[in-house]
């Protein structure tokens, strides 16, 4: 998994009363309170073991969201687990994390990050309530990225913040590396990483943290927020392969140049169809699509170019055709591969002379439309057996645009599966739907045969089947479910290694318990620590 595909409602349990993070209580505090608590810390204590306390709470947040992120899910690499701590850093609201720079050596441990904080909520309320620093006050913030990171990596890294937003600057920046390379430099902080001279404090301030208790029982509803979804043009790409596609059909769009969208069946050819029409100089006129292999030539030719009265028995008063509707905009021609000779023939000569004869009619009539074809037939093979015209061919493909299936573009399942969650939420009124993340691997292992549209018709079955609007793994078809067992067992049958067995085996019961290691170590009677040294060297 990559630290993009994290998705705040797939990891937060939201219901009354009760907030959890893949199971973990967490609870929301107002940011106003925190720095009135903040202030009364300074001012009761110094500003030194204030900074100690503030930068030993973020430091233990941290590393509670690391143990959450690294138990629960199976990421490519540890550069990607760190990202994703930024990701989900940002999701909770604190701080929107940028990463200039990552460097990691996991052999010699090495390690050094650049890292910016915009909008920093803990730096705005320092100003608000406490005024402009001359020192960076980003305490928590450092605390937090130097636990997460340091369980992590299993090595002690500390975060040192170098400009904040509480000095007059724009955004806040810090530094993080390993201690051997901070050397000298890193023992004026050591101090706010531990807790010495700090416990003996802590009595003298029991009665004020009571006090201000009752401050941060006051939530505020600051996180909603996150939850603005917005519905873009087109779905959220990751998948290089389709990017391409997209590029060329952002570069064509603009001229009426025909194009032929090949790909098999589900990929969403019509969807890319409507999506070039969507953003071409036609945008305002009509998209027409019709399916030509579900109809008869006869009432195909009709349907197309339409008749004149008495053209044939039941012609009893006139019909516009689809060429004739479309004018001005855009017909697609979907299965144009289905289509017979004498039907290609009337096809061509649309392409040629921009015109269309309707039946009974021998007088032409103009058209200025744009064609976009699809099929999911091999056309060129078409051509050898003497099916399908050449010229209409290479008519039609002034730009072939080929969709790759939806196996090989597996990035773009997780943004796709999320769309049509946004569009059933609205289509089948159930409100917070959303994906659980034990459901992920599933998706990504599956092959979908049925592509794009099987995917659709998938989450459909598994949001109406849901509770409470939470797609679980029970809820896909049998065929998903037992997909790892599939790969084991076709493994078992071609005499693989003990080692490639124990390889299979493990990342079956990791799909089995969702991504959870605790309890994949549980079920293959192992410790976690022996689980991750096996995880690693595969």
């Amino acid at each position: 998994m990559k630290a993009r595909d994290l998705r705040l409602e797939e990891i937060f349990n939201f219901s009354e009363g009760n907030l959890t993070l893949k199971g973990r209580e967490v609870v929301i505090h107002s940011l106003h309170a925190f720095a009135l608590f903040r202030k009364d810390l300074i001012s009761s204590i110094d500003i030194t073991h204030a900074h100690s306390i503030l930068t030993r709470f973020g430091y233990f947040q941290g590393q509670a969201d690391a143990s959450i992120l690294m138990n629960n899910f199976n990421w490519e690499n540890k550069i990607e687990l760190i990202k994703a701590g930024c990701k989900l850093h940002s999701l909770e609201g604190i701080a929107k994390d940028i990463i200039n720079k990552l460097e990691y050596e996991e052999d010699s441990g090495k390690f050094y990050m650049e890292l910016s904080w915009h909008d920093s909520k803990e730096a705005e309320e320092h100003l608000f309530i406490l005024g402009k620093s001359d020192d960076p006050v980003c305490w928590i913030l450092c605390g937090y990225f130097s636990g997460f990171v340091s369980f992590a990596v299993k090595k002690d890294i500390y975060f040192i913040e170098q400009s904040c937003k509480a000095q007059g600057n724009p955004i806040c920046n810090a530094t993080g590396k390993d201690f051997e390379s901070w050397g000298e430099e890193i023992r004026p902080y050591l101090k706010y990483f531990t807790v010495k001279d700090i416990k003996s404090r802590i009595d003298k301030l029991n009665a004020q943290l009571k006090h201000k208790a009752n401050l941060l029982k006051k939530y505020e509803k600051e996180i909603e927020a996150l939850f603005t979804v917005t519905n873009p043009t087109f779905v959220e790409i990751h998948s290089e392969a389709y990017k391409r596609i997209l590029n060329i059909a952002n570069k064509v769009a603009p001229f009426d140049s025909t194009v032929l969208i090949t790909g098999e069946t589900g990929v969403g050819k019509e969807v890319l169809a409507k999506y070039i029409h969507k953003i071409s100089s036609r945008a305002h006129e009509k998209f027409i699509g019709i399916n030509c292999g579900a109809l008869p030539e006869t009432l195909l030719e009709s349907e197309l170019f339409g008749h004149a009265v008495g053209a044939f028995t039941s012609a009893v008063k006139e019909r516009i055709g689809l060429f004739e509707t479309a004018n001005k905009g855009t017909i697609f021609l979907d299965e144009i591969g289905e289509v017979g000779s004498a039907m290609q023939l009337k096809i061509l000569r649309v392409l040629q002379e921009h015109e269309i004869l309707r039946i009974g009619e021998s007088i032409p009539r103009k058209v200025d439309l744009r064609i976009i074809a699809a099929t999911n037939k091999d056309l060129k093979q078409l051509i050898k057996e003497g099916k399908f015209r050449e010229d209409l061919y290479y008519r039609l493909s002034v730009m072939e645009l080929k969709v790759p299936p939806l196996r090989e573009r597996k990035e773009d399942i997780l943004p796709l599966t999320r769309f049509f969650i946004d569009q059933l939420t609205k289509k089948l009124k159930i409100p917070n739907l959303h994906i659980d993340s034990s459901c992920i691997d599933y998706l990504q292992e599956y092959s979908w045969p049925g592509n794009v549209r099987e995917l659709q018709n998938v989450i459909e079955r598994a949001a109406i089947l849901s509770t409470d609007g939470k797609i679980l793994p029970q809820h896909l078809p049998n065929s998903i479910q037992n997909i790892s067992s599939k790969t084991f067992e076709s493994i078992l049958k071609n005499n693989a290694t003990l080692e490639q067995l124990e390889h299979a085996y493990i990342e079956n019961i990791l799909l089995q318990t969702g991504g959870n290691k605790s309890r994949a170590a549980e079920i293959l009677g192992i410790n976690i620590s022996t689980l991750w040294r096996k995880l690693k060297r595969m």
